[in-house]
């Protein structure tokens, strides 16, 4: 299929906010469904001069017509499939048609074509409303964006002609024209097609905005930071369609028994055509029966079971934030026994903030001089205590003098020159060899306080303590709750921070299980354990230095759509919404439910009408619309999970 995701709307005028037209495919713009309409108008043109016993010359055209727009597509399909020795069921189906028409049951033959075509444009049209909810994202991104020129002035330019570097001013009421940071100006930005925050974010400079994002009242100067390629939307619709193109476990089994299975059929074909004939039966009858056979017990419904409730779940969780990777993991997910939460960013907003800071005696640092030092090494850090640090620095308008030699052991810490001496900030329990009595005593008291403590050292020695504190995520409790309903066992707390701490937040949130003080290793070590166990375990993480463990899990999701989170989960939950979570595992129990329903509709169809045509006489009409009609149910049925209705509703703290 021709990507539908090539076309864009035209530029609002100025770039100015307007409401993007809703996306959806027409269905006459799909071929399938052009070729299926065509060949139902000469049907239905043929259908009353057969019925009325007009001349032969009058309908058998219009009945070839038929035949010719309404299975030339699959046909042609089957055939190239047959030069790569593979056996298609749409070659099967046309084959039984032309059989039909062979010996008389030109009618029966070509109302087959009709309800075979059919069914194939129902299938396009699906994976055009898929397509669909993701191509929507495009819109909200604007075509045109205001660049400003070195020398002064400014020019009208394509978004997607902006290269990094370049400076664009974004007025009130206009959407962002690339993923960016502010460097000039204040104002409140909506963010809630990137984030899903119910409120504008205020943003000033040194502050991360989106492409596609609305700016409010006041001017804002970006500078672009990732090529219009690698924006989040962009990246955001490349991964759903990457998505739609993969295949589950059960589709690739059913796919593999499949040739099997029509070789087999076929066999039986010949032997239900070649039996009767050995004892006598009429050549007419005998092939009539051996069509009917080979009509009723193709596989086409069972091969339709699987994929279109897997591709609507990945479409309607990505209306609402969450980005499946593939089909497998769509499938996946919905087999979860145990999860596993990071804290940082996950059960808590991750935006921690410093709320203490302890110079230690003796090194003659005051409360800007520590908090300078501490913010110069964590710098070019990405982890949201080192942001945090920086931002504390930031607010207190201190200057930072300049790192050399960064390096960052993950769970552990930070290492860098400043100023000619070592500067390490990291967690105390892992520079536990040079922490005196005194400093102890400071830790255990903020870690008692529920604080996630960090040490800062100069030259090997401890110069001081600061402490970091997150909020907990409003929508927290209520999702641990959920998953504990769906699982029927309390998620646990994989968490690199101190026991107290982990602890204080895990029983707040009704988290009984709390390990703590781990490192990267050790989580995947804990997974490990729980996988060899028989459990298949679900890591969410807020993705800045978990990829191992979300590698290691059964499946992993990210929170946010940071650029690490995007490449490393099975899963990204970019509205940085907690409560998504339990709601995308719902949906993929009930995607996997519907497949299950799927697969025994259409085995007792096949096996009802295979019986009636063996056992009794099944008239070729009736068999041809219990086929197609299985065909159709399991179609529309696995089509039911793109409502927004199939979206779990969220989870709300009660308490």
């Amino acid at each position: 299929m021709s990507s539908v995701l090539d076309q864009r709307r035209a530029p609002a005028a100025g770039g100015l906010l307007s409401a993007p037209p809703r996306r959806r495919t027409r269905v006459l713009a799909l071929p399938e469904a052009r070729w299926a309409l065509a060949a139902l108008v000469l049907f239905l043109t043929a259908l009353p001069l057969k019925l009325l016993d007009a001349p032969v010359w009058a309908w058998a055209p219009l009945f070839a017509a038929t035949y010719v727009t309404g299975g030339w597509e699959p046909g042609w399909e089957g055939l190239k499939a047959l030069r790569d020795k593979t056996l298609d069921v749409d070659l099967l189906m046309v084959v039984a048609a032309l059989g039909a028409a062979a010996i008389g049951q030109v009618l029966d033959g070509a109302l087959l074509i009709i309800i075979f075509a059919t069914s194939g444009a129902l299938e396009a049209v699906a994976t055009a409303r898929t397509a669909d909810s993701v191509r929507g994202l495009l819109d909200l991104a604007p075509t045109t964006a205001t660049r400003l020129l070195t020398g002064g002035g400014e020019e009208s330019v394509a978004a997607d002609s902006l290269s990094i570097g370049d400076i664009i001013l974004v007025r009130p009421g206009e959407r962002v024209g690339a993923d960016g940071r502010v460097i000039d100006g204040a104002s409140d930005v909506d963010q809630a097609t990137i984030t899903g925050e119910p409120l504008p974010v205020t943003k000033q400079p040194g502050d991360e905005v989106f492409g596609g994002t609305v700016n409010g009242t006041g001017a804002l100067r970006v500078r672009v930071e990732r090529e219009p390629a690698d924006s989040v939307i962009a990246r955001i619709v490349r991964m759903v369609e990457e998505a739609s193109e993969t295949k589950a476990p059960t589709q690739l089994f059913i796919e593999k028994i499949e040739q099997r299975y029509s070789i087999g059929m076929v066999i039986a074909t010949l032997a239900v055509f070649a039996v009767p004939l050995a004892f006598g039966s009429a050549l007419q009858p005998a092939l009539l029966r051996a069509m009917t056979f080979m009509i009723v017990a193709s596989p086409c419904a069972v091969v339709l079971s699987t994929m279109p409730p897997l591709l609507s779940a990945i479409a309607n969780a990505g209306r609402h934030g969450v980005l499946a990777k593939s089909a497998v993991v769509m499938e996946r997910l919905g087999q979860v026994d145990v999860v596993a939460l990071d804290k940082t960013g996950t059960l808590t907003e991750g935006t921690p903030r410093v709320t203490d800071i302890r110079p230690l005696p003796g090194h003659g640092l005051d409360e800007d001089e520590l908090l300078a030092l501490a913010a110069a090494a964590e710098h070019p850090s990405e982890h949201p205590l080192a942001r945090a640090v920086v931002r504390a620095a930031h607010d207190r308008g201190l200057n930072l003098a300049e790192a050399t030699g960064f390096a960052s052991a993950p769970g552990q810490g930070v290492t860098a020159a400043i100023g000619g001496r070592t500067v390490q900030v990291g967690s105390p329990a892992r520079l536990a060899s040079t922490v005196g009595p005194g400093t102890s005593r400071v830790v255990q008291e903020l870690e008692d306080e529920g604080r996630t403590v960090v040490l800062v050292l100069r030259d090997g020695v401890p110069a001081g303590v600061l402490g970091i504190a997150d909020r907990l995520r409003p929508d927290a409790r209520a999702t641990v709750t959920a998953l504990t309903e769906l699982t029927g066992r309390t998620p646990v707390l994989l968490t690199g921070d101190n026991e107290r701490a982990a602890r204080h937040l895990a029983a707040e949130v009704g988290i009984t299980d709390v390990r703590a003080g781990l490192l990267p290793q050790d989580k995947v070590a804990a997974v490990r354990e729980w996988e060899a166990e028989g459990h298949r375990v679900l890591v969410v993480d807020d993705g800045v230095n978990d990829a191992p463990a979300l590698a290691a899990a059964h499946s992993g999701i990210a929170m946010a759509g940071s650029d690490l989170a995007l490449e490393t989960a099975d899963a990204v939950v970019v509205r940085n919404e907690l409560s998504a979570v339990p709601a995308v595992v719902a949906l993929s129990r009930k995607a996997r439910r519907l497949v299950l329903q799927n697969l025994a509709i259409a085995g007792i169809f096949i096996a009802a009408l295979v019986a009636w045509d063996l056992i009794a006489t099944l008239p070729l009409p009736l068999g041809v619309a219990g086929h197609e009609g299985s065909t159709l149910i399991v179609g529309l049925n696995g089509l039911r999970l793109l409502r927004e209705t199939a979206w779990p509703r969220p989870v709300k703290d009660t308490t």
